[in-house]
């Protein structure tokens, strides 16, 4: 398995009616987290531990709500909010 990003449950429910420009911003950030997270669970499919409580993550236009699964090696975007 490999880490990466997705919406949940799905884009529509999360980004409809966002601007374009504050979505990309979202999806560079939740890149971004990706990355981090891959570090610190470097083998998230066999981690044992208590997952991550929702946690924010401000971008230029906005905020957005996500999750860190570590065992299946995903974050999640929950919300966002573009001001």
């Amino acid at each position: 398995m490999t880490w990466r990003w997705e919406y949940n449950p799905d884009e529509d429910n999360v980004v409809t009616g966002a601007p374009l420009a504050f979505v990309a911003q979202v999806e560079k950030k939740a890149g971004e987290i990706v990355r981090a997270a891959a570090a610190l669970y470097l083998d998230g499919f066999t981690y044992q531990g208590a997952g991550e409580r929702m946690k924010t993550a401000d971008v230029g236009d906005g905020i957005f709500w996500y999750m860190i699964v570590p065992r299946d090696e995903r974050v999640y975007i929950l919300r966002v909010q573009c001001l």
